[in-house]
């Protein structure tokens, strides 16, 4: 047998087997052993979430459980907190306005 074809079987039992246990895990009781939540998010702006720049809009959680273990992950499409630059605010005292980006027109003539 030569090393390809071996590659190739070790590679495709590989995805035979993530994709029983991810099938597992979808379908098993939330009391189980191993478990697999995957939750839609369609706008998250609790208080906790906003104060921990964790607001978030289109987005999903998974949550992966493996007997006493834990793993949760979140992704969003469009994250809430990037969109916000810094905290300075026009009628602070220590706000200084950005530098435009554009030329003097009188510079140009």
């Amino acid at each position: 047998m030569t090393i390809r074809k071996r590659l190739a079987r070790t590679a495709a039992g590989t995805l035979i087997l993530l994709a029983a246990l991810i099938s597992v895990g979808l379908t098993a009781p939330a009391d189980g052993p191993f478990t697999i939540d995957v939750k839609p998010v369609f706008l998250r702006l609790d208080p906790e979430a906003l104060a921990d720049s964790r607001a978030s809009a289109l987005g999903l959680d998974i949550d992966i459980r493996i007997g006493e273990v834990h793993l949760h992950f979140a992704w969003s499409a469009v994250p809430m907190a990037a969109l916000t630059t810094s905290d300075c605010r026009p009628a602070t005292s220590g706000c200084q306005p950005a530098p435009s980006s554009t030329k003097d027109p009188k510079r140009l003539l």
